[in-house]
């Protein structure tokens, strides 16, 4: 039997028709829709948000500014506010109005109990909100360069009844100040004058917080006046917001630990001076409804 020959061994031995060689496959389609950012906010969703809120902003509390300059146009910076009304109405003001006269985005950090609600946890995500937890301001500060709006009384602010109105409670154990100093931004104390009385809460129902799991549970004046509805029906307080001088820092960015006798000296004085400019605020103030 013959041997195959070295031009035999590269042929097959019987002929097969080969595929045409594949083109490359198309991109696959993003499957990702709209515009939400990786903290879950959307730019659209503000947009309509502010153009929603904007006839309570300028018509209903008829919101004031007092030295807006001190909120800097670029870079991060960590607004700290008083925290007022049963169903705070602050945050959306200060938000409203930052991003409205300066075309900066406001992210707003507040307790995790807001992220776990069914709807009302993505549409306050989609707003702007922020689980308010340290590696997220330190990265919303210092690596992206953002305004975030922190309350440092937390729930007690809007827990407080009329009152103690326009008495702050204790800014905990001045963590956004820290925070501050590690991610080397300025702070920028905001007085805030008509939130109190926007909802103002007459009693609280300990017992039906504890049942509901919510960090309180008001009676306030707006339900008795208007039932149901005023759950979320505002008063028409005027509001007027003071932006204070910048708080800047000595320290280094990123050190691997700050003095904390520094740290509750500086929270002290932001909350002092936040509370000064409140009385100073309220003795100008000729009335509730028309400031």
């Amino acid at each position: 039997m013959a041997r195959p020959t070295q031009e035999h061994r590269g042929r097959a031995l019987v002929p097969v028709a080969l595929p045409p060689p594949a083109e490359a496959p198309a991109p696959v389609a993003d499957p990702r829709i709209g515009d939400v950012d990786e903290w879950g906010r959307s730019e659209h969703m503000r947009a309509l948000t502010r153009r929603i809120y904007a006839p309570l902003y300028d018509k209903w509390f008829r919101v004031e500014w007092e030295d807006f300059d001190n909120i800097p146009a670029e870079g991060g910076a960590l607004l700290v506010a008083n925290h007022a009304a049963a169903v705070p109405s602050d945050a959306p003001a200060i938000m409203h109005g930052i991003e409205t006269e300066m075309g900066r985005a406001v992210y707003g950090l507040a307790d995790h109990y807001f992220k776990s609600l069914p709807v009302v946890g993505t549409l306050w995500a989609r707003n702007g909100g922020v689980v308010a937890q340290p590696d997220n301001a330190y990265r919303l500060l210092r690596e992206q360069g953002q305004l975030v709006l922190v309350f440092p009384e937390g729930t007690k602010g809007p827990a407080k009844t009329y009152q103690e109105r326009y008495r702050l409670r204790r800014f905990g154990r001045g963590g956004f100040v820290e925070i501050a100093m590690r991610a080397g931004v300025p702070i920028i104390p905001i007085a805030v004058v008509g939130a109190e009385e926007s909802m103002p809460t007459v009693a609280r129902v300990p017992a039906l917080a504890k049942l509901l799991g919510t960090p309180y549970f008001p009676i306030t004046a707006n339900m008795l006046a208007f039932g149901p509805l005023g759950a979320v029906a505002y008063f028409p307080s005027k509001f007027k917001l003071r932006v204070l001088p910048p708080v800047t820092f000595d320290e280094p960015p990123d050190q691997p630990r700050y003095s904390k006798s520094r740290i509750m000296d500086v929270s002290e004085e932001i909350r002092q001076s936040i509370q000064e400019a409140l009385f100073d605020m309220l003795q100008q103030r000729r009335s509730v409804w028309f400031g």
